[in-house]
């Protein structure tokens, strides 16, 4: 039989209201009973039962993570940094896969039906609104990954986008490339206006450059390499900034496909530095989103904001640098 409160009440010789208090968080209780309901906890095995404590205090310690792009690998090493942060606090992710949505009362209602205590929206993509309407619900919420607002309505973690244009563009000025590109992810998400009006923007004191703007229809593999393999079937750039590391792949695959080489005939240059793009066959040049920083920054924040329901809505905006690898030309 499972061991029971009432077995470790029994075991300790106190109360069941003492064994209650040592396992709830905040509650008042001296060392000496904690000490006796912990030995009698040990010796029976017992572990309190989290459901039942949620009645008594109120809280789940249930976090909806919401995703909608699990076709990228990027994905896992979120997910891994995320359920392994929120755990180490004594809380426990809800995952949500959103794959093809953009309306949020479907999670809405399944997160309301968990009684979580708070969600962490964790995409490029998904516009502001959507994060807002959990706002909206009173739930609190981080949008991680997220465009940032210099006055946002939500909690925002994420990069500055149009800052990593500017740095692909230089990238490629250093380099002496005449004719360059923009190959990014689908045209209505916010990371890809952002990271192209960047680029464009790098490159407007430069008329002598040619550049060109092209849009796979998702951040993955398989619609980079089709959209460069359209590319090629025209009169390709010279460089090209993917707005994302596995469009690159998807880039370099057909690039290495058609016969040509990578930086010799074409050069390429990612944004994320995903663990891919580290393999020895790839060494994709790239720009490093510090992922781990903005995963600790999202839960920070929405545990803050469990606290303290009524704090402002915050935004937190981390450094990107370049990566050199082997895949873009070397600068003089």
């Amino acid at each position: 039989m499972t061991p029971t409160l009432k077995d470790v009440a029994v075991r300790a010789g106190v109360s069941r209201s003492a064994v209650s208090r040592t396992f709830t968080d905040g509650a008042s209780v001296s060392a000496s009973t904690r000490a006796k309901v912990e030995a009698a906890a040990q010796e029976l095995g017992y572990a309190p039962n989290a459901l039942a404590s949620s009645l008594t205090t109120g809280r789940t310690k249930l976090i909806g993570l919401i995703a909608n792009n699990f076709h990228n690998p990027l994905i896992l090493e979120v997910f891994d940094l995320f359920t392994r942060g929120l755990q180490n606090r004594g809380l426990r992710p809800l995952l949500v896969n959103l794959s093809g949505a953009t309306e949020p009362a479907a999670s809405l209602r399944m997160l309301r039906q968990y009684s979580v205590d708070g969600v962490i929206v964790a995409s490029s993509t998904l516009p502001s609104s959507f994060a807002e309407a959990f706002k909206t619900a009173n739930l609190p919420v981080v949008h991680a990954f997220g465009r940032h607002a210099p006055v946002p309505d939500v909690n925002v973690v994420g990069i500055d986008n149009f800052a990593c244009g500017l740095m692909a563009a230089e990238a490629l000025i250093q380099r002496g490339y005449s004719r360059v590109a923009f190959l990014g992810g689908p045209a209505g998400a916010t990371s890809t206006q952002d990271r192209a009006a960047g680029f464009l923007q790098g490159l407007k004191a430069r008329p002598d450059i040619r550049v060109t703007l092209s849009y796979a229809t998702d951040y993955t593999f398989d619609a980079g390499r089709a959209e460069m393999q359209r590319l090629l079937a025209q009169s390709p750039a010279e460089a090209y900034f993917c707005g994302d590391d596995l469009l690159a792949v998807g880039a370099l695959s057909a690039i290495e496909g058609a016969g040509l080489a990578v930086p010799d005939d074409i050069g390429l240059i990612g944004l994320n530095d995903m663990e891919m793009s580290r393999w020895q066959n790839i060494g994709l040049t790239t720009i490093r989103q510090p992922v781990d920083d903005i995963i600790e920054a999202a839960i920070d924040l929405v545990v803050a904001t469990i606290e303290t329901p009524d704090r402002p809505a915050e935004a937190r905006l981390f450094p990107c640098r370049v990566i050199e690898r082997r895949t873009l030309r070397v600068a003089p």
